[in-house]
């Protein structure tokens, strides 16, 4: 078969062919009288089997010594090339984060384009204080597009910073309150925690809507900031988290402040009082718990808790016992 049919069969290009022949790679086998290249089923099967090897990324040299090397071990070459690709996958999901990015930000010309580039790059920066200066005080005086300002709090690991970030975004409104929200359903749990921190400081029901549904968290911290971000917001169906939050700490004394202020509602009062007295009576409650609980107990609004911390003054815990006659003596007052 002459070096024509062979391309057009094998959709390698002639000129290909020629060049495997000039490296010894896939010779034809014989030559017509008038000199051109003639492949037998061989040839032919052999050209196909170093596409074959070429598609998994080897080079000429190495398929080479695949093909014509009988020793050779292609674990060790294999498992190169896992890494490699690898590696080249990275920095591609990378380029392709950067140009959502950009696109994102709605750039109106090539000079939005730049600008964006240069706040990645800053961001990206190993210095803390860079990163922080490039939050707190943008080039040309632009503003930070809110879009890249969601991803960079997510990835955020200085307090510093991420406070910067967060006070950027509650400054850039509800535009990235879906890019931030997606980072509840990281598998990194230190990733929801960024985001709910973030979340709890931005307004809107929709950020409301996000933060419940972060109440069922697997972890205890985002159950936490989400549940004392809803207090503050009024909402009722935080109630249990907060309960939860003063028995285990910390915000123990933010939990029961709101809770005190959810308490003013009648309706709550009731529920409230009977949550926390339920827990002072569970037989896990230490020392430390039957502390935080009492002293939730001095939040509640009126003189509505009285009772319960007059009868904690005979409490066979004397801190506990001190702690509640201290407060009886305060609310009698």
């Amino acid at each position: 078969m002459l070096i024509g049919e062979v391309a057009r069969r094998s959709g390698v290009s002639a000129r290909m062919l020629r060049h495997y022949d000039a490296l010894g790679l896939v010779r034809p086998t014989g030559r017509t009288m008038g000199g051109y290249r003639e492949y037998c089923p061989d040839d032919i099967r052999r050209i196909f089997h170093v596409e074959g090897l070429r598609s998994l990324g080897l080079s000429l040299r190495e398929i080479g010594r695949a093909l014509d090397d009988p020793g050779f071990a292609p674990s060790a070459l294999v498992g190169s090339l896992i890494r490699k690709t690898e590696e080249r996958l990275k920095q591609q999901q990378e380029l392709l984060e950067r140009l959502r990015t950009v696109d994102a930000t709605g750039p109106s010309g090539w000079q939005d384009v730049l600008r964006t580039v240069e706040l990645l790059h800053e961001l990206g920066s190993d210095s803390a204080a860079r990163r922080q200066q490039a939050v707190l005080a943008p080039a040309e005086d632009a503003s930070m597009p809110a879009e890249l300002l969601a991803e960079a709090i997510l990835t955020e690991s200085d307090a510093n910073v991420a406070g910067a970030l967060r006070w950027a975004l509650a400054r850039a409104g509800g535009a990235a309150v879906a890019s931030v929200a997606a980072g509840l359903d990281s598998a990194d749990a230190e990733v929801r925690r960024r985001a709910i921190v973030a979340l709890a400081e931005l307004p809107g029901d929709e950020v409301t809507t996000v933060l419940t549904a972060a109440l069922d968290d697997p972890d205890a911290t985002v159950r936490r900031h989400a549940a004392l971000a809803l207090g503050a917001r009024g909402v009722t169906r935080a109630v249990p988290v907060l309960i939860s939050t003063v028995v285990e700490g910390p915000n123990d004394v933010d939990a029961a402040e709101l809770l005190g202020t959810m308490a003013q509602d009648p309706e709550w009062a009731d529920r409230i009082m009977s949550a926390l007295v339920d827990e002072l009576a569970s037989p896990t409650a230490g020392s430390a718990v039957r502390m935080r609980l009492t002293q939730a107990l001095a939040e509640m609004p009126g003189t509505i808790a009285l009772d319960t911390l007059r009868h904690l003054s005979r409490d066979e815990d004397r801190a506990v016992a001190l702690l509640a006659t201290a407060l009886v003596a305060v609310l009698d007052q």
